[in-house]
Order: structure tokens, then sequence, then C-alpha cells
């Protein structure tokens, strides 16, 4: 009996441990040995024949869970403790199972540690948990995607029960103060809004009812939301109010959305009203209309009082001649359940008459089945009497036209191939009829010179639509070409795209003839004047200055470097000019430098440019004389005084083209002819190495010697000539002939200071001249010995500023001011009077302090 009632109980306590997934175990520490249960053995999931160990268990066991288990269990053992221990198993199939397991520590009588425990499979609690979890999720996201909170209030007390963590969102409060009493909940409803709150509550509260309200609320920032909330009562069995659970919505944007549609609605009204455009719904079983809008009362002439108009009334409505041809349009529409359009007239009461424009849509069913049309009547009354005027002015217009001579037409978007209109001239002109003139090829009406020019110059003017104009050569009908000036211009629709070309011919033949004859004379003109005045400045009949020119003529057509040689005054610059302007760069700049006249620090800025920070006072970038000159001609005066650095950027630009700015980091190429001057002589400066040999041999290329005035003995007389006119029509004096001793004497002077001395003696000889006789002070001509070199000039010319400013003072003070002339600073110093003036200048010298105020003393 005992013995059976044992096996029921084993067999009860199995059972159990199946039903609750739990299985017992005993684990001697010391030994090591492991007993379970069998539904322990089902929950590792190992055959009964296995004897299970420690290493067997901690290898089922999850390898991420592994270290902490066995963690547990050594401090269990070394503490004997109980343990209490959630993990995972990974089966043999790849499945994770999570188990519980719970042992309590005994102590045997031997002193050795055992362990009495049970393991539970809580693999399903865990999922159960998960999806418990995700389901919370899932409803706090739908809450947050919503606007929706959910509440629970309990009116006895007054205590808010619960809130969601949407709840507290929507109405502002901040989740981690916890929920707010009542009363600060209420304070927070918008003032216009609390006595509606209060009574829609106590009246809730008071019928055990269901209660709907929408109201404001403020949150702290000032804010104001739109809050629709939805009560629902709770009542206990005996019919008592528990408590109120609800939801509350923000529905601040649908309350924007809908304040946004009603002023849409206005909009559209009026826009209908503005546009003459009324909407309207019929269905089609019946022709009833189901939706008429104001605009549609107002065009068809119906009272809305009156309700809506029948079929039959609307019908009525349609002009007699138009009744036909919109009933065929809803007929056709209703079988083809298709869009239409239809223009006609209605007839109103009074007599009068209005066009209109509709257009319906139809509208089908889930099964396909036509139920309704929408769409719109639009009054195009106005409309049609402007294009009825429109077409008027068309007709008087082109009558206009027909007899206007010009030639006109009108053609497509595509330029050719849609041609509109065309003027009678044009068609008498050609000998088409309108429809021929529309099918020809215009092509070959063009002169075939012209054809291919034109298309390549007015292609891309066409394509962006730009207005153009060209000249071309038209075939007549007796064929003859004449020359037209053609204007196209567009016309353009609201959205910028081209809709029509409007093109104006004239015919220019005559201004065509007139402008070939007046080329011709011209270019005989210019023949005439370039033979006459192909050196318009320089004077003289020398066979000398004759050989200088000849050169010029030859070499100023190429871009070779010229270098030009010759005493100071004997004009180099102007035949540095005559070889530009008769180069084929004469239509760019001519850019002149006078070497000597820029300091020794700033000359490389002043060919080159600098950039800004190059050096001190540097405050900007500054183009150079080379960039200036770009594609034109740079003069180089007085070459032979620019520094050795600066000799070699000129060498640079000579040989490769390019240069680099003071300061600047890369090279700027340069397309520049370059013609340089000097009166020093180079061979014995490059001796003296002064002057660079290389630097001479790229200016040397073609060089032009100009001969001292001594040696154009013949061109005196009229270089004499030349300037008594010059002057005396600058001082507006009338002199007719020159004094025979003066033009001996003049003529017998050995001209130290060349053509430029002449040009002074003569200016100051004109403006103390009384009579029409010309002479000149014989006193004013200095027979001093002319200077024999410029070895001065060399010495000055490598001295610091300073010290050039002091030897230009002390050669200023010597002449008593004076700078040209033979006793003037400039023949003191060796170098041009030209050059000495530019460095006074550059050096801010007040040349008139040194003038005597004796007026015994003969001044310049």
């Amino acid at each position: 009996m005992a013995r059976s009632a044992l096996h029921s109980s084993e067999a009860y306590l199995a059972e159990a441990q199946r039903l609750s997934r739990t299985g017992s175990f005993g684990w001697n520490v010391s030994s090591g040995e492991i007993f379970w249960s069998e539904e322990t053995y089902k929950i590792f999931e190992f055959d009964r024949a296995v004897k299970p160990t420690l290493e067997l268990v901690l290898q089922r066991i999850h390898p991420d869970d592994r270290d902490r288990v066995q963690h547990a269990l050594d401090h269990a053992t070394n503490e004997k403790t109980d343990f209490d221990i959630e993990h995972r198993l990974l089966m043999p199939d790849s499945s994770v199972k999570h188990v519980h397991a719970l042992a309590r520590a005994l102590e045997t009588s031997s002193g050795n540690l055992e362990y009495v425990g049970a393991v539970t499979d809580v693999t399903a609690a865990k999922q159960a948990e998960q999806t418990l979890r995700e389901s919370e999720a899932y409803l706090a996201e739908a809450q947050r995607l919503s606007h929706t909170g959910s509440w629970a209030w309990i009116p006895a007390t007054g205590d808010i029960r619960y809130w969601s963590e949407e709840c507290y969102r929507v109405l502002g409060f901040d989740p981690h103060v916890g929920k707010p009493r009542f009363e600060a909940f209420f304070q927070r409803i918008h003032p216009d809004d609390q006595a509606k709150f209060r009574e829609t509550g106590e009246t809730a509260v008071r019928e055990k009812a269901e209660f709907e309200l929408d109201y404001r609320i403020v949150h702290p920032g000032g804010e104001i939301r739109v809050i629709h909330v939805v009560g629902h009562p709770v009542l206990s069995p005996s019919g008592d109010l528990v408590e109120f659970v609800g939801t509350v919505i923000d529905i601040t944007e649908r309350k924007r959305a809908e304040e946004e549609l009603r002023t849409s609605e206005a909009h559209l009204a009026e826009a209908q009203r503005l546009s003459h455009t009324g909407s309207w719904v019929w269905r089609v079983p019946g022709r009833d209309a189901l939706h008429l809008s104001e605009e549609w009362y107002r065009i068809y002439g119906f009272d809305p009082e009156d309700g809506m108009p029948t079929w039959e009334e609307r019908l009525q409505r349609i002009h007699p001649e138009d009744r036909a041809k919109w009933q065929g349009a809803l007929d056709r529409a209703i079988a083809e359940k298709s869009d239409y359009e239809v223009e006609f007239r209605i007839l109103l009461p009074g007599g009068s008459v209005k066009y209109i424009h509709t257009v319906g849509h139809p509208v089908l069913n889930a099964s396909g089945n036509l139920v309704q049309f929408v769409g719109s009547s639009t009054d195009i009354t106005e409309r049609k009497q402007a294009e009825d005027k429109i077409r008027q002015s068309e007709m008087e217009l082109r009558q206009i036209l027909d007899f206007a001579p010009q030639y006109v037409a009108v053609l497509g978007p595509d330029r050719d191939r849609t041609r509109l209109y065309t003027n009678q001239s044009m068609l008498d002109y050609f000998g088409f009829t309108l429809e021929e003139w529309r099918g020809s090829d215009r092509r070959k009406y063009y002169h075939p010179d012209d054809w291919e020019r034109l298309t390549r110059e007015t292609q891309s003017r066409f394509l962006i639509g730009l207005p153009h104009e060209y000249e071309a050569r038209f075939l007549r009908k007796d064929g003859k070409y004449r020359w037209f000036l053609f204007r196209w211009n567009p016309l353009r629709d609201e959205q910028g795209r081209v809709t029509r070309w409007y093109v104006a011919g004239t015919d220019i033949e005559d201004r065509k003839e007139a402008e070939q004859r007046l080329h011709d004379e011209n270019v005989a003109l210019r023949e005439e004047i370039d033979r006459a005045s192909m050196f318009e400045e320089i004077v003289g009949i020398s066979p000398a200055l004759h050989a200088v020119l000849s050169r010029v003529s030859k070499v100023a057509p190429t871009d070779s470097t010229v270098l030009i040689t010759g005493e100071t005054g004997t004009g180099k610059e102007l035949i540095a000019r005559a070889v530009h302007k008769r180069s084929q760069r004469s239509a760019r700049a001519f850019v002149s430098v006078n070497c000597a006249a820029v300091p020794r620090d700033l000359i490389a800025s002043e060919l080159f440019g600098h950039e800004k920070g190059a050096f001190t006072g540097a405050t900007q970038r500054r183009l150079g004389r080379f960039e200036l000159a770009e594609g034109g001609t740079i003069f180089l005066d007085e070459v032979g005084e620019l520094p050795a650095e600066t000799q070699i950027a000129l060498l640079r630009v000579l040989q490769e083209h390019e240069f680099e700015r003071v300061g600047g980091t890369g090279p700027i190429r340069t397309n520049v002819r370059v013609i340089a001057a000097t009166n020093r002589d180079l061979q014995a400066a490059i001796a003296e190495n002064t002057f660079r040999s290389d630097l001479f041999y790229r200016l040397n290329v073609f060089p032009i010697e100009v001969p001292p005035l001594r040696e154009r003995q013949e061109d005196i007389p009229v270089l004499v000539e030349y300037f008594i006119d010059r002057y005396a029509r600058k001082a507006g004096k009338s002199i007719r002939g020159v004094n025979k001793k003066s033009l001996e004497l003049l003529q017998s002077y050995p001209w130290p200071g060349n053509i430029r001395e002449l040009q002074n003696v003569i200016e100051r000889s004109v403006i103390v001249c009384e009579t029409e006789n010309f002479s000149v002070d014989g006193s004013w001509l200095s027979r001093q010995p002319r200077a024999t070199g410029p070895k001065s000039q060399l010495d000055l010319s490598r001295k610091p500023v300073a010290q050039e400013k002091e030897i230009i003072e002390a050669a200023l003070r010597e002449s008593e001011g004076r700078v040209a002339g033979p006793s003037g600073a400039a023949a003191k110093l060796g170098i041009p009077g030209s050059t000495l003036e530019s460095k006074i200048r550059s050096l801010k010298i007040n040349k008139h302090r040194f003038k005597t105020t004796d007026p015994s003393v003969n001044r310049e």
C-alpha cells in the first residue's frame, strides 16, 4: 500500500514537472556526481543513457552566458551558498532555450557540499515578455504618431490615476515630475475654455455619461494647442461611478487644416466669381444636379433660393441653335465614359446671350460604371467679344501690311517649317500666292554665299529665342538678287516659350550700292593718305632720314625686336611709334617707358607689376607696363639704364615670352613686341659689365640708327618751317617769312641737342617774335663743344636715390634752374632733357627754386 502511494506520488511529481517544465537535480560537488530527473534530461535534450557532468552542462550553456554561469557556480561552491541563475542553452539544432536554475546548498554528515535544486524552462515566458514589450512599444509609437494619449481619472478624489507617455507630451507636462494634480492640469486650460470644460465634466459625472469636448491648452512655453478629449465612465457592479477612462488627441494641425480649407473654399468662390467660372456635379442616371456653385447660378441666371433647377430647366437655357451640339457632346461622353468639352450659347430670360465654355470629367464607381460628371462652366462672353474685335483688327492690320513697302512675315516657333502669314509686298516680290509661299523652299531664294553664313551666325540666337537681325540677298522673280535687312523678333507665351516669330524685311539694295561706292572711295583716299602721311610727325627730306624710314617700312610688318640708337633729341620715340603704326599691332596699345626716369628699386615693378604685399607700400596688386601693352608694342627708352636684375627679367621676356610680377609665384605669358632705344654706347657698357651681352643681342635683332641733326642739313629749313607753323598757330600769331640771316645761323649751328634743341629755340623765338618775319637771337645758340659720351650718365644711374637727388639738385643750382639747352642741367649731367625732367618729377624736386631772380640774367 505504501509502495503504491509512493509510485503515485512519483508519477504526480513527474507530471507536475512536465506540465511546469521544471526538472530537479542533485550535485555532489566533491565527487562531481550529478543526478537529473526525467524532465531535466528533456530540458537539456540529453539521452537518459548519458551520465550528466559539469563539463557536459557547461558545453550546453550558450557561449555568451558560459563565463557568467561558471563564475556564479565558483562563487557559490567557494562560499557554500545557494545559487539562483538565469541563462540560455544552445541546443544541437541551434535553437535557444531560456532556463532558470535554483539550488540549495547542503552539507552532508561527512562534511561534503551538495546542491539540490530545480531548473525551469522559461523560454515561453521570455518570449511572452518580449511580445508584451513590443506590443507596449507599438502602442506607445502609435500614440506618438497619432498624438493620442490615454488617461484615467477618479472623480471622487479628483486624482489622475493614469497618464500615458503621449498624454504628457500632448498636454505639455514633464513625465519625470510625475502626474500632476487635477487642479494643476485645469490651470493649463485656456482661460476662455475653462468654464466649458468644467461644465462638461460636472454634467458627465452627474449623469455618469460619456463626454466629448474640444478645448485649448497652454503649454509652458506659451504655445497653444487644440485638444479633443473623449471620456467613458467605468461603473461598479452596483452602478456607482468608479472612474473615467479616455483619450486626448492633439488636433491642432487638423484645426489649422480645417481653417485653411474654409479659407481655400472662400478663395475658390472668389476666384470663380472673378473668373466667371461655376463648378457643378450631376448624376448620370436621372440627370439630377448634385452640386451647383454660387457662380454657376449667377452665370445661368437662376436663383439659388428656388433650389436646384431640373434637367429640363437647365436644357431650356441652351440657345436653340446650339442645343443639338451640346446634347451630342454629352451623349458621346456618356457612351465613351470620357471627358467632354464644348462651347455653346445660353439664352437668358431677358433675351441676352452669353457664350459658355464647359468641361466635364467622368466619375466611375468601383465596378467601372459611370455614375456622375464633375466639371466647370465659364462665361466666355467677354473673350468672344474680344476675339471678334481682334479678328476685325487683324483684317484691318493685314490690309495695312499688304500696302506697306516693307516685307512682313509671321512664322511658327520652328521658324520656317510653319509659315503663317506674309504680306502682299513679299508675295509680289517672289511672284507667289500665299499657299505657294508656304510650301516653297526658302534656301533656294537666298544667295549661295549668304546661306551658310546666316545658318552659322543665327542658329544659336534662334534656338534660345533671342531677337536678331542680318543682311542677305534675296532672289526676285525676275532672277535678280537684292539686298535686304531682316529683323526677327519672338513672341512668347506666359511660360516664356516662343510661339511666333515676326520677321520684317527692308530692301537696302540702294544703301548697299552707296556703301560700296563709299568704301571704294575710302580705300582710294586711305591709300593716298597713307602714301602722303605715312610718317606724319617725322619731317625731313634728307637721304639719311629717307634711309631710316625705309628701314622702318621694312621691319614694321614683322614682329622682330628693334633697337633704335642715336643721340639725345633725335626723335627715337617717333621712329618707334612709326614702327608700331605700320605693324599688325597698330590697333592695340603702344606703351612707352623711360627706363632712366624710374628709380632703380621700382623699375621691375613698373615693367612687370607687383602683387599686394610684395614690398613696403604695395597695398594692392598693380599691373605692369608689359601687361598693359598685351597684344601691342612696348617702347623701352633709355634701355641702357636698366639695373642688372631687371636686365635678366627682360631677357626672359624676349626668350620665353613670359615674366613674373614682383612678389608673384607663377609665370605670366605675354604677347608684346619690344622696341628699345638708347643714346649710350652699349658695346662700351658691355665691356664695363654694366649691360648684358646676351640681352644686347636679343634687342639688336633689327638695329635702326637715327642720324643727328648736323648730318641732316637739308632738313633744317623744313623743320624750321614746320615748327614755326605749329607754334605760331598755337600762339595765335601770323608769321609769313624767315629772316635769311637767322636761317643761315640755324643751318650752321651743330645742334648738340638735335631736333629737341631746335624745337625749343623755335618755340622761344615765336613767343618773343613781334613781326611777321621770324628771327632768332644768336646768343641763344651756344658754341660750346658737344658732349662726347654719356660717362656721367652712367655714373648717375648707378647712384642711390638720395645721392642721385643731390647730384641733380647740384646741377640745377649750377645751371640756375635750366634743364635743356647747352648750358642746362641735362647737358651737364650727360643725360637727355626728357630723362632729367622725368627724374625731377619722380624725385619730387622743385626746379623753380634754383632759378635766379637777377633780371639781367638771360633766362631760357
